[in-house]
């Protein structure tokens, strides 16, 4: 039987890393449907199965989908780590739920007006939100292990 988690700061953090990594999931699967929808494919097997050569292209919704679906990477997996060591340095409740959710709220708007491709600058908003968060935390665990460096 597996030992349950009793960190209130870590299950804080584990329910809105999970919502995050489904986030992920689920912008692969609608670049994957563009794709179809569109016709567009990436390498030749692909374009072969679907049609013929002549789809082998890029189409600028699959790209803005594709970038989108990137740029989810480069910033929820580093969210992902300084969460982890962030919710193991005993962080007040509240606050970390703060910076979980203040987090999660902004890559989700994030990734709206990068799909929508809203009017600037809400997308970079979006973007610069969700890095105060993250910088608070690395701030935090630097703060907390600085003594052991």
């Amino acid at each position: 039987m597996a030992a349950p988690i009793t960190s209130e700061a870590f299950s804080c953090f584990l329910f809105y890393g999970v919502l995050l990594v489904v986030k992920m999931y689920i912008l692969a699967i609608i670049t994957g449907q563009v794709r179809l929808r569109k016709k567009a494919f990436a390498n030749p097997e692909d374009a072969l199965r679907h049609g013929g050569l002549q789809f082998h292209r890029e189409d600028p919704y699959v790209e803005r989908c594709r970038r989108a679906h990137v740029n989810d990477m480069e910033n929820i997996l580093p969210f992902l780590f300084l969460g982890a060591i962030y919710s193991m340095t005993g962080p007040c409740l509240a606050v970390a739920r703060t910076h979980f959710l203040v987090f999660f709220v902004a890559r989700c708007l994030h990734t709206v007006a990068y799909l929508f491709g809203l009017k600037a600058p809400t997308r970079s908003l979006a973007y610069v939100v969700a890095q105060i968060p993250c910088v608070s935390m690395a701030l935090q665990i630097l703060t907390a292990v600085a003594a052991y460096a």
